[in-house]
């Protein structure tokens, strides 16, 4: 299937679900996540979750990271003249707002390198076999990613199992590492 349809049917299906079917969800995605490894991990770019999107809860899987690894620094998005994005890092005094898509970010801070960064949550509706993603269409993470360390990991939750094949991929979609749905983690 192509992007389009796959994000149409991806967001009606994840729309479809209903807040406890979601909580439950989210908390199969968490064990999941706990499986991993995240010993070399000392700064994560992560994202709010849309609630107008149904995205997976990832204030969970950031609570976890901080439970577990000694002064972790988190970044977010923010997106910055309409194309690009930049990762800023916060902390519990930073001041949030919701921009034009409905995304919450950092009203301030300071930006970080690409290159500081080891693991990135990366938002998507569906990937597949091969992990490539459907995102919102926009392409912020891959031109913000097209340039990433080795080192750097990504990450992608989702409700659903992964598709076989998204048929119109291109030579800059950037595939994730390890995409993990509520029943098991998928390796790239």
């Amino acid at each position: 299937m192509l992007k389009a349809e796959l994000r149409a049917h991806y967001l009606n299906k994840r729309n479809e679900l209903h807040g406890a079917e979601r909580l439950k969800l989210d908390d199969l995605l968490l064990i999941q996540f706990q499986q991993i490894n995240f010993e070399e991990i000392q700064m994560v770019l992560t994202y709010w979750p849309m609630a107008n999107k149904a995205e997976p809860n990832t204030h969970l899987f950031n609570g976890y990271l901080r439970h577990i690894i000694p002064n972790l620094q988190i970044a977010y998005p923010v997106v910055k003249d309409g194309v690009n994005m930049e990762a800023i890092l916060v902390n519990e005094d930073t001041v949030y707002a919701t921009n034009h898509w409905g995304i919450t970010e950092p009203k301030e801070g300071e930006v970080v390198p690409l290159n500081k960064i080891d693991l990135v949550l990366v938002p998507l509706l569906v990937f597949d076999e091969a992990g490539y993603r459907v995102g919102y269409g926009k392409g912020f993470y891959d031109r913000f990613l097209a340039n990433k360390s080795s080192h750097t990991a990504l990450i992608g939750f989702s409700y659903f199992d992964p598709i076989s094949l998204i048929s119109d991929t291109h030579e800059f979609d950037i595939p994730l590492h390890l995409g993990i749905t509520p029943k098991r983690i998928y390796e790239f």
